[in-house]
């Protein structure tokens, strides 16, 4: 029996091309058969499909590559919710660009890990490169005045909000001890309670925001009443409506009341791209710490997490050895020490789909994709106003739509967005606001139409018909 082919090295493309040919296939043509943004049926067709494509799932004797490639891939894109979809708008789930799906398969292949510099010479450079000028987007022109180690901002690579959120609490609790007290809003992302409870800090302090938003008396009262020391961590841009937090506002409190300033930007941080909708994020340079997802706003595959600080130096905490990868005379030496830069040890080189993005599009490209899928949201909220049978929630700050059926019941609502899925037309995800249940389309697909979101309106409408 012969071997099978690797990836890498010289001949490594060679036996990738017919492999990847018929991946592509089967990705076409099971999203042709799907016809849609989900497959029909709901989850127990779903599930039946899938188990006779992958059972046997470890045969006695192999399938080989052609046919394991074909039966599963098929069967996963059949079966997929499809972000590239224009009626795929329930979550914050992007299709990712072409370009960066083709430098994640190089990434892929050479399989670099991050945690030596030995097993990623070059891709620990690039990776030094992209997180600084992302850092310099967030910080620009730095701290300090004057220049020295460990004074630049910088970023390090994470698997999205939820880990660049525990580790800035680890950063803040570092700095200022255990009994650190999270203050957070109630539309704070539940990542952040989590990370609390992770890193045995007392259980957050949670402001009520009934207007979606983190109220500067509110916060300043809650401030005023307790005993730090404080991390406020705000929000630009939240999971449910997608409304920013006033950042200056909440950035003033927190330099008079001494406490320390996390902002969860994974959804509105890639704002800074766009010179038209950057204003939205004034005072983000403030924060001690800031989250970013450009899985998000940025139309990379998973994953494509940052968390951004305003000095190298902030980061030390998170400096480890281990003498079979960073060893003391190796890094006396002049070899990078890699460990300190993610809690993780193994890592893939998430960055080079960054970078290639980044190089191939530009700020004016990335500016032009970020201000079309806001002008979306803006169209769908127009249509949704021209239609007496639909209510708006509110004008969209970023790219969430939130819409219901005037006057229809919660029961409703959940009935309509279940029947839709099972259906596979359209998914839109469920937010509560104002104490009712509303639709909910977070558009991200830069490629859809006035007629896309017209149709969404339309199965919508028919849906709660029923």
């Amino acid at each position: 029996m012969s071997l099978p082919p690797l990836a890498g090295g010289e001949h490594g493309p060679d036996a990738l091309r017919p492999l990847l040919a018929t991946v592509l296939d089967a990705l076409h043509d099971g999203a042709a058969e799907r016809g849609g943004p989900l497959p029909a049926g709901g989850p127990d067709r779903v599930a039946g499909q899938l188990r006779t494509a992958a059972e046997p799932v470890l045969p006695d004797t192999g399938a080989g590559p052609g046919e394991a490639l074909r039966t599963l891939v098929h069967a996963l894109s059949l079966g997929a919710a499809d972000p590239a979809h224009p009626h795929c708008a329930a979550h914050l789930h992007t299709p990712p660009l072409a370009l960066a799906v083709a430098a994640d398969l190089a990434a892929s292949a050479l399989n670099q890990s991050m945690d030596s510099w030995d097993q990623a010479p070059a891709a620990s450079v690039l990776e030094a490169l992209v997180t600084r000028a992302l850092a310099d987007e967030v910080y620009p022109g730095g701290p300090d005045a004057a220049p020295g180690p460990g004074r630049a901002p910088d970023a390090i690579l994470t698997t999205g909000g939820t880990e660049s959120n525990q580790l800035a609490l680890l950063l803040a609790r570092e700095r200022h001890g255990p009994t650190l007290q999270v203050v957070c809003g109630a539309h704070t992302h539940h990542s952040v309670h989590r990370a609390a409870w992770l890193l045995g800090l007392p259980r957050p302090v949670t402001i009520p925001t009934p207007t979606g938003a983190l109220d500067p008396a509110a916060l300043d009262a809650v401030l005023t009443a307790l005993r730090g020391p404080f991390l406020v961590t705000a929000t630009a841009g939240t999971t449910d409506t997608g409304r920013i937090d006033p950042l200056n506002a909440l950035a003033d409190l927190c330099d008079t009341h001494g406490a320390g300033l996390h902002i969860d930007a994974s959804y509105g941080g890639p704002l800074l791209f766009s010179p038209t909708h950057r204003p939205l994020l004034d005072g983000l340079h403030r924060a001690h710490s800031v989250t970013l997802d450009l899985h998000k706003l940025g139309w990379q595959p998973i994953a494509a997490g940052l968390l951004a600080v305003p000095r190298t130096g902030d980061l030390a905490p998170l400096a480890h050895t281990a003498d079979y990868l960073n060893a003391d005379d190796d890094t006396e030496a002049g070899l990078p020490d890699l460990l300190g830069r993610s809690p993780r040890t193994t890592r893939r080189p998430d960055v080079l789909k960054i970078a290639v993005t980044l190089k191939a599009l530009g700020r004016t490209g990335l500016a032009a994709l970020v201000d079309r899928v806001l002008d979306s949201a803006r169209l769908l909220a127009d249509l949704v106003e021209d239609r007496p049978g639909l209510e708006l929630y509110e004008r969209p700050t970023l790219t969430t739509v939130l819409f219901r059926p005037a006057g229809a019941p919660d029961h409703t609502v959940a009935a309509a967005r279940r029947t839709l899925l099972t259906e596979g037309t359209a998914v839109l995800g469920r937010a509560r606001a104002d104490g009712r249940l509303w639709f909910k389309a977070t558009l991200l697909n830069p490629h859809a139409t006035p007629g896309d979101l017209d149709t969404l309106l339309r199965l919508v409408e028919g849906s709660t018909r029923r």
